[in-house]
């Protein structure tokens, strides 16, 4: 039995190239980060991986010379360089932004079944989803505080309605100020008037803290008076996973509701 699944298992894709972080964790949570071979820049492992470029430029040379049977590519990466790749002979999945939570979830199972492990991703999914449930059900008769997510500086970018960083707001038990942003640029004159009670930077470092101390500076905003400026880690909240969607809502609940 065991040498027939050996067998079926070179059917699938063995040297992987993942070119997103998230989707480097996904390999990683299906238990084949053996086959990945390349990686982007942001991505923290593996660590014997080859670096081929960032989230959006591709070195086409280094991604021939490890000769991959698979890119994984998102929307983000140069489609001048995936396209090239494909006409080189090279397989190249392409995987689009996800908006919410359902879409997460969707995305992920379809790379469980182009890397055969559909039951693997089936078993995480539906611990996913019923954590999630179960937050839902216990933040339901909250207060419902006002959120700022924050995930970029000069200019001001904020997670609008149509991102999966809305869907965790919202799952969490909040109410995201910015859902009529269609692009996520906003400006601090329109926080002001639509006064968070809680704001959250997703910003690392020293960028940061230099954000929460600008904020800091208007003292009519509720997140402010009540010392409600938190700074978190962006790799959470920017490379979204099933496991890591539902890792970032828990936090997230502390942070609205730091009494249940």
């Amino acid at each position: 039995m065991l040498y027939q699944y050996e067998v079926l298992s070179q059917t699938y894709p063995q040297r992987i190239i993942s070119l997103a972080p998230s989707i480097t964790e996904e390999l990683y949570s299906l238990g084949i980060e053996n086959r990945i071979i390349g990686v982007t820049t942001y991505c923290k492992k593996p660590v014997q991986a080859q670096k081929v470029g960032t989230v959006i430029e591709v070195n086409i040379e280094k991604v021939i010379s490890l000769q991959p049977d698979l890119v994984l590519a998102t929307f983000l990466t140069n489609p001048k360089a995936k396209e090239k790749l494909k006409n080189l002979g090279i397989k190249v999945i392409t995987f689009p932004s996800a908006k919410n939570f359902r879409e997460i979830c969707e995305q992920f199972l379809e790379l469980g079944k182009i890397v055969g492990r559909e039951k693997k991703a089936e078993e995480i999914v539906c611990r996913a989803k019923k954590t999630v449930s179960s937050v839902k059900q216990k933040v339901k008769e909250l207060p419902k505080p006002k959120v700022l997510v924050q995930v970029g500086a000069k200019p001001l970018w904020v997670a609008p309605e149509d991102s999966f960083v809305n869907d965790l707001i919202e799952s969490a038990g909040g109410i995201n100020i910015v859902v009529d942003s269609k692009t996520g640029l906003y400006s601090r004159e329109e926080v002001l008037k639509q006064n968070p009670d809680v704001i959250i930077i997703t910003t690392m470092g020293i960028v940061g803290k230099e954000e929460k101390k600008i904020w800091q500076k208007y003292k009519t905003i509720s997140a402010v008076k009540n010392n409600r400026i938190y700074i978190v880690d962006s790799d959470r909240f920017c490379s979204p996973t099933p496991v890591s969607f539902v890792d970032t809502l828990e936090e997230m609940v502390k942070i609205l509701h730091p009494h249940i």
